[in-house]
């Protein structure tokens, strides 16, 4: 198959540091190649990905940047290096894009959305594109959620064998994301001083909103065991979630996937996190985590991980979420679409 996949345009693929779409992308990418598919990847010029690339943005403009101009502009090269590429599918990770193919591009269309359903502005967005283009979801929580029906859902993957597995002996919880409210680094450092193990905070904080919170709700807290490290690039990410007792991810909100829960079971490292969102599906209970609601519940999660069996981590990240798994869903998924069933299955 010959499938061109739409990147945004504000984060280069792969990223230099944090995971996200942009380095599930890069995973799509290179294991559709690999599986002996063609893909072009349409992105910015300063991406990295080792497949064929069209760009009209020389460099990613930067999340929170560039109006709604930059991405149309770079939907329209896309669709048209596409159709100029003979492109059999496009498989588009905008939010413009399937609006832009709505209006009729002559190639059939998947489109994952990425972030939440539930907001009313990218609700009506859907909605708009339903009867023309094949919506993913990318878990099942996501897709309840979805005021549209949702032709599948896929759980992202990773390449696991490129993952080192860890030994767990820095002894310390780790929280691992952005510095926001919804993702709880003040919980998790709440949490981790209830039960006397030291914390790990590493994340992300450029965005002013990001220092606000920071400087109200988490600096407070740091000391006696809690350390806040930066942003860290994506070796040193892998070595911290290793050599972690575990991941503390005490997240507040239904968060549609969880990234750095599956680069924590592919370290071998079990994940103690609230129940929201994809959480359970991600974490089984008892085997590769402790999945509780409360901070004092949290808190005894995290002294009694230790019981659990980093193997069973890793053998689950195998298992369920392998970059083979997730092109091979994909690969699934595109055949379909060129077969000509309906936009529409599942819900």
């Amino acid at each position: 198959m010959r499938i061109c996949i739409v990147a945004p345009p504000y984060v280069a693929v792969p990223p230099p540091a944090y995971g996200g779409t942009e380095s599930v992308l890069d995973t799509l990418a290179v294991g559709l190649v690999r599986a002996g598919h063609e893909v072009l990847l349409a992105t910015t010029g300063d991406a990295r990905c080792p497949v064929e690339r069209t760009w009209c943005w020389e460099r990613a403009v930067g999340v929170g940047h560039g109006g709604s101009e930059v991405e149309l502009r770079h939907v329209v090269d896309a669709y048209a290096a596409a159709a100029a590429w003979r492109a059999e599918v496009v498989h588009d990770h905008t939010l413009l894009g399937p609006l832009y193919a709505r209006a009729g591009v002559g190639l059939p269309v998947v489109a994952t959305n990425h972030g939440p359903f539930d907001v009313p502005e990218i609700a009506a967005c859907f909605a708009a594109i339903a009867d023309r283009v094949h919506i993913v979801a990318i878990s099942q929580d996501h897709a309840r959620s979805a005021p549209v029906p949702i032709r599948a859902v896929i759980h992202h993957g990773l390449d696991v064998e490129q993952v080192p597995v860890g030994t767990g002996q820095g002894g310390y919880a780790l929280f691992l994301g952005r510095l926001h409210p919804t993702k709880g680094p003040h919980l998790a450092a709440r949490v981790a001083r209830r039960a006397g193990v030291d914390l790990v905070i590493a994340g992300k904080m450029q965005e002013q909103h990001e220092v606000d919170f920071f400087e109200a709700e988490v600096r407070p807290l740091l000391g006696s065991g809690i350390e806040y490290v930066g942003e860290v690039g994506a070796s040193e990410k892998l070595e911290l979630l290793g050599a972690a007792r575990c991941l503390l991810n005490p997240i507040q909100w239904a968060e549609p996937f969880g990234m750095v829960m599956i680069e924590a079971l592919a370290c071998g490292t079990p994940v103690v996190a609230t129940p929201f969102g994809s959480v359970p599906e991600i974490v089984t209970d008892g085997l590769t985590g402790l999945v509780r609601p409360t901070e004092d519940q949290l808190a005894v999660a995290v002294r009694a991980v230790d019981a659990l069996d980093r193997r069973a981590c890793r053998a689950a990240a195998e298992a369920r979420f392998s970059a083979a798994r997730f092109v091979a869903d994909h690969v699934a998924l595109y055949r379909e679409v060129l077969a000509g069933s309906d936009a529409a299955a599942v819900a």
